[in-house]
């Protein structure tokens, strides 16, 4: 096991194999050739029972209709709920060997190292436990993988649940404002160094060879508390440094969203702290950005009650609307990007919830990760100095 500075565990989590019923038949090349690549999912898990039966059910058609064997590792990050013995239940009837491991919470860059460590194919599939794989998705790529010289990390084209309740579809929004240009007309697209701001990415669905997901997670090794690491921006920049990502419609997914209110709020809170180390220290300007972030709320709302104090209230109520007017601004390119009506009636509904837990946790990343502000580097070399989708 690899040891550093961090939480990562000095033995391994507690293991258990269990074995389906149901039997996939790899398909041998016409020459008769046995190389089919092979395929490990990883799966990290933190109270996810609700989810995890329809993921792995999606998950095994996928893997039919690829007509592929896998290996799967469902990491169990210390959940509270039932998700053991979920995963149980559902490996009754899965294609294939599905491998339990359990550990106390570590986080997610740590629960996926575990499945990566224990990876035996070639190829890894990270796959999130709130994702409904594509049932094509895996033929897909594995006919592509069929005249490959190597293979080549993908990333997954993901979409929002579409009956997701409205609070999960916040984070549509911001989706559309930072990738439009690749949201507004999804297609087949290399993400290099020079092209990685201009489209999605993330580890909740991704498939790479698991030797460069391992080298690229030693790489982005946390030195601190790894729960508030960003786990895939950092990863994902290594890895475009040296191999171009795939993006592409045809190797798609759906996600879940969160559906309560108090979850939104968390979540919104860590999200916070993981922009901050995803963006601090890459490049000038987005650390001054970062810094504006967290000193213009609380400057906004002291002049604001200020101007109240004094009895200026024409000019508190002038300012507050144009604090107003400038946060629903995103609204308009987030629409010119073809945003979803729900989506866009979501982030307006839901705006008020999410400034200050996102705020509070954009100061926590300032503070957890001031080191990074004094690390800048030049764009050339930011793939190896800095991640739900929604």
């Amino acid at each position: 096991m690899l040891s550093a500075a961090t939480s990562q565990p000095d033995s391994p989590g507690d293991r258990v194999l269990l074995r389906g019923t149901r039997g996939v038949k790899p398909v041998s090349p016409a020459d008769g050739d046995d190389n089919r690549p092979a395929l490990s999912v990883v799966i990290p898990s933190f109270n996810s029972a609700p989810w995890l039966p329809s993921t792995l059910v999606a998950l095994a058609s996928a893997i039919e209709a690829a007509r592929i064997a896998v290996q799967v590792i469902v990491v169990d990050d210390g959940s509270t709920d039932d998700t053991a013995d979920t995963v149980r239940r559902a490996a009754m009837s899965f294609p294939g060997a599905v491998e339990l491991v359990q550990q106390p919470n570590r986080g997610r860059f740590l629960a996926r190292w575990e499945g990566i460590d224990r990876a035996s194919a070639e190829l890894t599939l990270l796959l999130d436990s709130r994702v409904l794989i594509d049932s094509t998705a895996l033929s897909h790529v594995f006919n592509d993988l069929g005249g490959a010289v190597a293979p080549r990390p993908w990333n997954a084209h993901v979409r929002m649940a579409p009956d997701a309740p409205l609070v999960g579809l916040f984070w549509d929004v911001p989706t559309h404002i930072f990738w439009g240009g690749y949201l507004r007309d999804p297609r087949p697209m290399d993400i290099t160094k020079e092209t990685f701001d201009s489209a999605p990415k993330g580890t909740t669905m991704f498939l790479a060879p698991t030797r460069v997901l391992r080298d690229a997670f030693r790489a982005s090794w946390p030195s601190g508390d790894a729960s508030l690491m960003s786990d895939d921006t950092t990863v994902l920049r290594w890895i475009a440094e040296a191999h171009p990502i795939r993006i592409d419609p045809g190797f798609s997914a759906t996600y879940r969203p969160r559906t309560t209110v108090r979850g939104f709020a968390s979540h919104s809170f860590l999200r916070g702290t993981l922009f901050v180390d995803s963006y601090a220290g890459t490049t000038l300007a987005r650390s001054a950005v970062l810094i504006l972030l967290a000193l213009l709320p609380p400057v906004a709302a002291l002049t604001v009650a200020a101007l109240a104090i004094l009895g200026r209230g024409a000019g508190a109520l002038w300012l507050l609307g144009i604090i107003v007017a400038l946060a629903l601004l995103p609204l308009v390119p987030a629409a010119v990007n073809r945003c979803p009506k729900r989506s866009l009636l979501a982030y307006t509904c839901y705006l008020p919830v999410f400034v200050v837990p996102f705020w509070a946790g954009l100061v926590r990343g300032i503070v957890v990760h001031r080191a990074k502000f004094t690390r800048h580097v030049s764009s050339s070399e930011s793939g190896g100095s800095e991640q739900e989708t929604a």
